[in-house]
């Protein structure tokens, strides 16, 4: 891809909502596509797509493997000057958190990207439960965005089916985790590849 197609083209950021290392991605991900001229599509969906294909099963699902992330997250939150507070019956599926985005994406995807921002802080600093569309509506109200509009989209069974759909195609590109983040077509996954993310960005690949 030349320099001349890479201007401009979105960074895809695509994270479930309850992925703590998605969380901390999620809190630099805008200021680091705006230092390279991008802006983020922000593309939710739920890692049980990915888990199907692969026979994985989530981070906070698998005995060790808990344990040390949630140590990690909150060396993380100490290293970033960040809070984090994990959440009661963590992890949550949030497929309501994904249908409200992709509802409000149909109309104003600035918005959806506003929301989809705050919802996964919410989650990570608030306990903001996404599996309850009332809270995720609540969540959408100081926003701007009418919460009864929200609500209708969480129900509608086009939404449904869209939001689906985007955990189906995520997983025929490849995407098994989260965060997952495609510049340019490249492919990086986890909050800890930012770094080469930048480099990309910067052309010196």
């Amino acid at each position: 891809m030349s320099e001349t197609q890479r201007v401009g083209t979105p960074i895809e950021f695509w994270f479930d909502f309850a992925s703590g290392y998605a969380y901390f991605a999620a809190l630099e991900i805008d200021a680091l596509a705006e230092r390279h001229g991008r802006t983020v599509a922000w593309r939710p969906f739920t890692l049980g797509a990915a888990f199907k294909v692969t026979g994985a099963q989530g981070l906070s699902r698998t005995p060790l493997k808990r344990d040390y992330a949630r140590r990690d997250w909150d060396r993380l939150a100490r290293l970033k000057g960040v809070l984090f507070n994990l959440p009661q019956n963590h992890p949550r599926t949030g497929l309501p958190a994904i249908r409200a985005f992709y509802h409000l994406e149909r109309t104003d995807a600035d918005a959806a990207a506003a929301l989809a921002k705050r919802i996964i802080i919410g989650y990570f600093q608030d306990g903001l439960d996404t599996d309850d569309p009332n809270a995720i509506a609540a969540a959408a109200a100081p926003l701007g965005i009418d919460p009864d509009m929200i609500l209708a989209g969480i129900a509608d069974p086009e939404v449904k089916l869209i939001a689906r759909q985007q955990g189906e195609q995520a997983v025929a590109r490849g995407v098994f985790g989260s965060p997952w983040i495609f510049v340019d077509g490249e492919p990086f996954w986890g909050s800890d590849r930012l770094a080469m993310v930048e480099r990309w960005l910067e052309g010196r690949w």
